[in-house]
């Protein structure tokens, strides 16, 4: 899209919250002083970021007022940081969304209308605005972010994540404590985590150990994050019905924030009936990276039809829903797919797809699917009496997780992994004809341990005609929640018990002689940490057991994995 407006930037524009505390904002507009709608972003992230400033000049270019502003407690902002995990009732960003969109309507380069947008944690703060009903908001765009925590982490703590991501907020906290002790800048303390400090703490016992100085004034939000994570703090499901603007909802097939789909299903379904066409989903090829929307991720090149930038989508969005521009987004179905191996877009009226034929595919072998070399299978036939297979989990030599270098989950070649005696391997015989996956996925899996507490993992990949292994979705269950988070549930070593796993949905058109695999193992370190296979408390707990594990797959006991197929 052709820039046609000169921007000019008020810097560190005042907005005075409810209880006083001043949030500051960058403030990008054409330079006639016209007034034009304003689109809102507040980031924890800082406002002077190279990306946000690229991006806000880019939307004001385009004839809008894009204003980004640091978040309570960060940056230029005054007040008290708290961050996103804790319960959403505990911190200040409701108010201060409502208000900081209320600001925002009254600047004197505003028409009085507002959108907001952000990416990750910032789209939590939209998802905070939206929830507020602040009555100048007039739509809305949020991507990479979850409908409920849970559904995120599975009551299991990031290691990899949460530890660098800490790290990094934590440069800001040291430098308005002018604290010494680390990096004060964002960039610098990646540096720093990445060349010294990530493989030290992350194989810390115990996590709660590991020394305050290193978070600064965020290790007692760290600590009490700890303890809750089984804990929902941010499910945006009650406010699914409060909606009362369109939404635009963005996310990728390796966004571990995929829940961002329940976002979507849920406005639709539950939300006010006359905005429920009005909403939008888009779910590229892409995974968390903020704002990178390119065809090229991990070792597959998707083609050219993959590449969008942000700016176009904000910007297209709001062109139809504030300017009402006829723009031929009206013309789209409301979810937006590209699918995978097709390498193309398709709209849908729905999500799931109503024509989605769930097919149960089941776990087989003979005993042996360990490694890439054994002979696990996947197909649709029912088992028989089948000799089950078993492996030895030690959390001192966790399956590492395969995934980019900033902690994020993306499409990897799983070649490191195939000799591993502790990941069991099952997959279809190279398909003969296309065939469609796409929509929720889920593991039923039979399995038991001798361990007081363990994890069950599952990892689909597809097999290309070469050989490379490329992973598509995951999911883990740890044993105690298998009834739910609410009620965690000691288990029975050595008895049998049944889990179902769910894994983050997927859309790819498997090729002729490509085949589906499923990986089964107990742990994927550091996406998620380590089950020290004691019972104990994960964070106070410095011991570490092995674990025999036993995944059955017989008649009595099918473990099998439930695929959303697409008849073509």
């Amino acid at each position: 899209m052709t820039s046609s407006y000169e921007v000019c930037v008020e810097s560190d524009c005042e907005a005075v919250m409810r209880d006083g505390t001043i949030l500051r904002a960058d403030v990008y507009h054409p330079v006639d002083n016209e007034k034009y709608p304003a689109l809102l972003c507040r980031t924890p992230y800082q406002k002077l970021t190279p990306r946000y400033v690229e991006l806000a000049m880019s939307l004001a270019s385009r004839g809008y007022t894009a204003i980004v502003q640091d978040q309570r407690g960060r940056y230029a902002s005054d007040g008290e940081y708290r961050w996103m995990w804790r319960h959403r009732d505990e911190t200040f960003d409701m108010a201060d969304g409502y208000d900081s969109c209320e600001w925002a309507a009254g600047l004197r380069w505003s028409d009085g209308q507002v959108g907001t947008w952000g990416h990750s944690n910032a789209s939590w703060l939209a998802w905070m605005l939206i929830a507020s009903q602040a009555p100048s908001l007039k739509a809305a765009l949020c991507s990479g972010i979850f409908k409920d925590a849970l559904d995120l982490t599975c009551g299991i703590f990031e290691t990899g994540r949460r530890l660098e991501w800490t790290y990094k907020m934590a440069a800001d906290a040291r430098r308005r404590e002018a604290n010494l002790t680390g990096p004060h800048t964002s960039e610098a303390a990646q540096d720093r985590w990445n060349a010294v400090e990530r493989s030290k703490y992350l194989w810390w016992l115990p996590l709660a150990d590991i020394p305050a100085e290193v978070f600064s004034t965020l290790d007692n939000q760290l600590q009490a994050y700890y303890r809750e994570q089984h804990r929902e703090v941010s499910d945006f499901g009650p406010f699914h019905a409060k909606v009362s603007t369109p939404i635009m909802q963005i996310t990728g097939w390796w966004d571990r924030l995929i829940g961002t789909i329940d976002n979507f299903v849920g406005i639709v379904q539950n939300g006010p009936e006359q905005l429920r066409g009005q909403h939008r989903l888009i779910i590229g090829p892409w995974g968390h990276d903020s704002t990178q929307f390119t065809r090229k991720i991990g070792p597959v090149d998707y083609g050219p039809d993959a590449d969008r930038t942000y700016a176009d989508m904000i910007s297209r969005w709001y062109d139809f829903q504030i300017k009402g521009k006829a723009n031929g987004l009206q013309k789209e179905d409301p979810v937006q797919l590209y699918v995978l191996g097709e390498n193309r877009w398709r709209g849908e009226k729905e999500w799931p797809l109503a024509r989605t034929e769930y097919t149960a595919f089941y776990l087989h072998s003979g005993g042996s699917a360990n490694t890439v070399a054994g002979n696990g299978s996947l197909s649709v036939a029912p088992p028989d009496d089948e000799e089950q297979d078993r492996y030895s989990y030690d959390p001192r030599d966790p399956v590492m997780s395969l995934m980019s270098a900033d902690s994020q989950a993306a499409p990897v070649d799983q070649a490191p992994h195939d000799w591993r005696q502790d990941i069991l391997f099952y997959q279809t015989p190279p398909f003969e004809q296309e065939f469609e996956v796409t929509g929720p996925v889920s593991l039923t899996l039979w399995a038991q341990t001798d361990a007081a507490d363990t994890d069950w993992t599952a990892k689909l990949a597809v097999v290309l005609e070469d050989g490379m292994a490329v992973n598509l979705t995951y999911g883990i269950m740890r044993a105690q929640y298998r009834e739910g988070f609410a009620k965690p549930k000691a288990i029975q070593p050595n008895v049998p018990l049944e889990y179902v796993i769910r894994l983050n949905p997927t859309g790819i058109l498997f090729k002729p002689g490509q085949r589906l695999r499923l990986y089964v193992s107990s742990s994927d370190f550091p996406n998620f940490d380590r089950n020290h296979n004691t019972g104990k408390p994960y964070w106070s707990d410095a011991e570490l057991h092995p674990a025999q594990q036993i995944v059955f797959h017989d008649e009595q006991r099918p473990s099998r994995l439930l695929l959303p197929v697409i008849p073509r």
